[in-house]
């Protein structure tokens, strides 16, 4: 029977060595599926294998290989004091060596070709152990290029070049190495920031239990200044937590009996005892890793794009270098040795390493930083169509606004005063559910008034309520409620026009002798929403929409006052589709931004879609394109603001990694193409792509 395992990696430092590597671990005959993400440095195998044949199928690149519950520790050596790097430096003390006796006693003395011979077997041994191996193999990759090339150059007296050649190329590797371990950084720490263990109560006292022996259900304590291991709900104590390792937030968040916690966040101040609700391997944070995992293992369409054209780069390559060592000799009576220089030269620039990683690698940063920021982009094709975005519509409801209704106006008549009527309207209002009765019962808890009882309270649907304080009779409703009332009059029409103007609905306290007051309620809108609004505006999105199934007057009222572009109201669902539908066909690319639950249809549409507020809803993660983990709008126009950056980098790098290539290509047209060149072009090339999308980890939004 066959297993299904899952693996982290260290060491996987390109992606010719990953492909590789894939291909070593396919040949073991218990081995029947092999699925290799080089972004995440994760392995999964379907088949019967030991940790051991899989780093001996990596030995070629010095792959370790752990259990994925393990946690590989982070090597915090200088790369230039690294072991595996001496015969590097040894190298290149042999070549200074080597250049100082070819000033003193020449090129072709023995001690001179000694000199550069021993910095060519020293820096170059794990080199050509694989590159013969390939050649056996006919397997032409890098190595297999650089090895041939390498050799030419020893065969035609090119004794220093050669040993050049292979100080640059062991560099260049030891640099992308370095590069690709801090890129993937962002994993290891989100990997990194839950507590391998956490005090559980067993029989009575807190003992210390791994998380992977946690079950839900079990009752967990946790001390201040302590991270949270599991997620659960708070079932003692109270203090702030703070949750910027899942939400972004940097505020921490009061957490008291009731609330949920997350795993990886941090206790500040108080002592909790939490309620386990869910195992280590489904907490949030370990979704977040899983998810993010995916996403980096997932091409982009350039990426896509690049690994077709590199299929048929490389044989063309081969077939150009052959062309120029053997077409001028043969066909115009050059000199064979210039020209098989050449051609070799032609063989170590044409390697397609920067042109393949150029891709990759800025999905990788730019995911992983957008996770460290509490924004979770679930593939890099969602990065590359939010950097192509035109124009965002938003739902309204607890997207643009808060989702739940607060008292903004409270407008007393004749002698009555602000705490009467409330005081008054928070005492009928205590019996209903309804939610414009909970925003009066909360105004009145906010200003701590003396609470008092009402009796008979009569329920009137769709409309109001009505109940006795004292021996007095009083009703609280809608407007429609009131319209026989003796003091209805025309200038209590206005008033309530004006404030339903503003986006409130209006709800009237009255006895049977007269209208006490009324209250103006209204879902508020999000702090900083108008800015966030602008912000979007001014990265180059050029339209804004509010998709709302409120009526027409609060619709624009609310979205009039926040700089929305674009107010469409009365909406139901499949209207909301709809609009999402027409907005792509005039304008192309379109966010939708909602819950991640409601609005699905209008979400699935979207070119991308968007889910407000998803720490801890499993359906916000699975359904939408992008996550943002705190309730909190400004991170929009961060993540348009870096996958914009990505598409730019992207294209950059593309660019560079051609464009280097072509120029030292160019250079054979006069024969001036030399193998030191040629190898600083290569080596140039994937360090500039590397170091270029690298800039991404540091990207903030100002």
């Amino acid at each position: 029977m066959s297993e299904d395992n899952t693996y982290r990696l260290q060491g996987l430092s390109c992606t010719n060595c990953a492909a590789k590597f894939e291909k070593n671990i396919q040949q073991i005959s218990t081995v029947e599926d092999v699925e290799l993400n080089f972004g995440a440095s994760k392995l999964k195998i379907k088949g019967l294998v030991t940790v051991e044949q899989l780093e001996e199928a990596g030995a070629f690149d010095g792959i370790k290989v752990y259990q994925e519950s393990e946690q590989p520790t982070e090597d915090s050596t200088p790369f230039w004091k690294k072991n595996a790097n001496f015969p590097t430096l040894l190298s290149l003390f042999f070549i200074i060596v080597g250049y100082t006796f070819l000033f003193q006693i020449g090129e072709d003395h023995m001690l001179t070709i000694g000199s550069f011979a021993v910095a060519i077997i020293i820096g170059g041994a794990v080199l050509f152990k694989e590159g013969f191996k390939n050649l056996l193999h006919l397997d032409f990759d890098m190595k297999t290029l650089m090895t041939i090339a390498i050799i030419g150059a020893v065969l035609i007296g090119e004794w220093a070049e050669g040993a050049v050649v292979v100080f640059l190329f062991a560099l260049s590797e030891v640099l992308e190495s370095y590069s690709m371990d801090k890129a993937r950084r962002s994993i290891t720490s989100l990997i990194n920031i839950t507590p391998k263990e956490a005090l559980i109560k067993r029989n009575n006292e807190y003992v210390n239990v791994l998380v992977k022996d946690i079950n839900i259900g079990d009752i967990m304590l946790v001390k201040p200044g302590n991270k949270i291991a599991m997620d659960g709900q708070v079932i003692n104590g109270g203090s702030s937590i703070n949750q910027s390792s899942i939400t972004g937030e940097s505020i921490p968040v009061f957490k008291t009996k009731g609330d949920e916690v997350y795993a990886g966040t941090l206790n500040e101040e108080g002592s909790l005892e939490v309620l386990v609700t869910k195992r280590a391997e489904d907490t949030t944070i370990a979704k977040i890793i899983h998810l993010v995992e995916e996403a980096q293992a997932e091409k982009a369409p350039s990426q896509k794009l690049v690994d077709r054209f590199a299929k048929y780069y490389t044989p063309a390559i081969m077939l150009v270098s052959l062309l120029v060592a053997i077409v001028p000799p043969l066909l115009f009576g050059a000199t064979w040795s210039t020209w098989i220089y050449q051609g070799l030269a032609v063989l170590v620039v044409g390697c397609p390493c920067a042109l393949v990683i150029s891709t990759p690698v800025a999905i990788v940063t730019a995911i992983g930083n957008a996770a460290r920021n509490g924004v979770l982009i679930k593939g890099g094709i969602h990065l590359e169509q939010t950097g192509r975005l035109q124009v965002v519509a938003f739902d309204k409801t607890g997207t643009l606004t808060k989702g739940t209704p607060e008292v903004t106006t409270v407008m007393p008549f004749s002698e009555h005063t602000e705490e009467k009527i409330l005081t008054y309207a928070a005492a009928i209002e205590e019996f209903s559910q309804h939610p414009l009765a909970t925003a009066i019962t909360n105004a009145f808890k906010k200003k701590s008034g003396e609470k008092i009882t009402a009796d008979n309270f009569n329920s009137i649907t769709g409309k109001g309520a009505t109940a006795s304080i004292g021996k007095i009779n009083y009703k609280i409703g809608s407007p429609s409620l009131f319209e026989d009332h003796p003091t209805f009059s025309d200038d209590l029409v206005k008033k309530i026009a004006q404030l339903q103007a503003g986006g409130n609905t209006v709800v009237l306290l009255a006895n049977d002798e007269e209208i006490l007051g009324l209250f103006g309620i209204a879902d508020t809108v999000r702090k900083g929403t108008h800015t966030i609004i602008e912000q979007l505006h001014r990265i180059g999105i050029k339209q804004s929409v509010m998709l709302t199934g409120d009526n027409q007057l609060t619709g624009e009222a609310i979205g009039k006052s926040i700089g929305i572009s674009d107010i469409k109201t009365n909406l139901m669902p499949e209207d909301k589709l709809d609009a999402i539908r027409a907005i792509q066909q005039s304008y192309g690319n379109v966010a939708m931004i909602g819950d991640g639950v409601n609005d699905a249809p209008a979400l699935a549409t979207a070119t991308v879609g968007v889910a407000m507020g998803s720490a801890g809803t499993d359906a916000a993660l699975e359904t939408a394109d992008i996550a943002l983990m705190g309730d909190d709008l400004e991170k929009l126009p961060y993540t348009i603001d870096l996958s914009r950056k990505a598409l730019k980098v992207i294209k950059q790098n593309i660019g560079l990694a051609f464009g280097l290539k072509l120029a030292a290509l160019l250079l054979t047209i006069p024969g001036l193409l030399t193998l030191w060149i040629a190898i600083i072009a290569d080596m140039g090339a994937t360090l500039i792509v590397v170091l270029n999308s690298l800039r991404l980890m540091r990207s903030r939004f100002l």
